[in-house]
C-alpha cells in the first residue's frame, strides 16, 4: 500500500469525531427534552468498549511493536501510557481548581442561575479536555495506518474515529441542551455544543504533525493516547453509563469491544 499524508489522514479522522459532537449539539433545535437515557447508556457502553479495544490493538502493540529498542520493547509503552492517564488526571485537577477559585456568590447562590451555569461550566471544560486525548489518539491510529508497513489499517483507524464520534453525539447534547434550558439562545448553545468538539480535529493533526518531525516518538505518542484514552473511559464513560440501564451500558461494551477487536485482528 502506498503511503498516505498522515496529515491528511488525521484530519480526515477527527472529521469524523467532530460530526458526532456537531450531531449531538444540533439536537437542540429539534427536541427540549434531554436525550433518551437508555439510548444515551448504549451510546456511553459501546463507545467504551470500542475505545478499550482500540487501546490495545490500535495503540499499545503498535507502540510496542515500532520501538527499536530491543532491550526494553516494553518501555515506550508502559512509560507513555502511564504519563497519559497522568495527563487527564492533571486536567481533572485543574477543572476543579478552576471551580474552586470561583467567585463566593456564585459557590453560594445555589437558588439562582449560578450554580446551572457552573456546573454546564465546568462541564465544557471537562469535555473539551477530554476530548483531546481523543483527538490525538484518532489522529496518531490514522497517521500510523497510512504509513506503509506500520502494521496498522485505515479500516481499523475509521473504526476508532467512529466510536469516538459515536460518544461525542451524546457529549454534543449534554452541553448544548442545559445551555438551551438554562436561557440561551439555539443557535448559541450549539455554537457551544460544537465547540467542545473542535479541539480534537487540533489534536489529531497535532499528534500527526509531530510523527512526522521524527518517527521515533512515535511509540510514545500512541502509548500516551492509549493511557490518556483509558482514564478516561474507566474514570468517566463507565462510571456514567452504570448509574443507570447498567446492562444496556454493559451490553454496548461487550459489543463494542468485540466489534474493534475483530476489525483490527482482520484488518490490522
Amino acid at each position: 500500500m502506498a503511503e498516505l499524508n498522515p496529515l491528511i489522514l488525521a484530519l480526515a479522522g477527527t472529521g469524523i469525531t467532530f460530526a458526532g459532537t456537531i450531531v449531538g449539539a444540533s439536537l437542540v433545535f429539534f427536541t427540549r427534552k434531554e436525550i433518551n437515557q437508555r439510548l444515551q447508556k448504549l451510546f456511553m457502553g459501546l463507545a467504551a468498549g470500542v475505545m478499550l479495544a482500540a487501546a490495545v490493538w490500535s495503540l499499545l502493540i503498535p507502540a510496542i511493536d515500532l520501538n527499536a529498542d530491543d532491550r526494553a520493547p516494553w518501555l515506550p509503552a508502559a512509560a507513555g501510557f502511564l504519563a497519559g492517564g497522568a495527563m487527564i488526571f492533571a486536567f481533572d485537577k485543574i477543572s476543579a481548581g478552576k471551580q474552586k477559585n470561583k467567585p463566593n456568590g456564585l459557590q453560594k447562590n445555589t437558588d439562582s442561575a449560578g450554580e446551572p451555569r457552573l456546573r454546564t461550566s465546568k462541564l465544557i471544560f471537562t469535555v473539551t479536555m477530554h476530548n483531546f486525548p481523543e483527538g490525538m489518539a484518532v489522529g496518531l491510529s490514522c497517521a500510523l495506518a497510512g504509513t506503509q508497513g506500520a502494521g496498522a489499517s485505515i479500516a481499523s483507524a475509521i473504526m476508532l474515529a467512529i466510536g469516538v464520534a459515536v460518544q461525542n453525539i451524546p457529549e454534543g447534547a449534554i452541553i448544548a441542551l442545559p445551555l438551551r434550558s438554562g436561557g440561551s439562545s439555539k443557535k448559541r448553545s450549539f455554537l457551544y455544543g460544537v465547540l467542545s468538539g473542535a479541539v480534537e480535529p487540533a489534536a489529531g493533526v497535532f499528534g500527526a504533525a509531530l510523527i512526522m518531525l521524527t518517527s521515533a516518538i512515535l511509540p510514545w505518542m500512541l502509548a500516551i493516547a492509549a493511557g490518556a484514552m483509558i482514564y478516561v473511559v474507566v474514570d468517566e464513560l463507565v462510571p456514567s453509563a452504570r448509574e443507570k440501564y447498567t446492562k444496556v451500558a454493559t451490553a454496548g461494551a461487550m459489543l463494542g469491544f468485540v466489534l474493534m477487536m475483530i476489525l483490527d485482528v482482520m484488518c490490522g
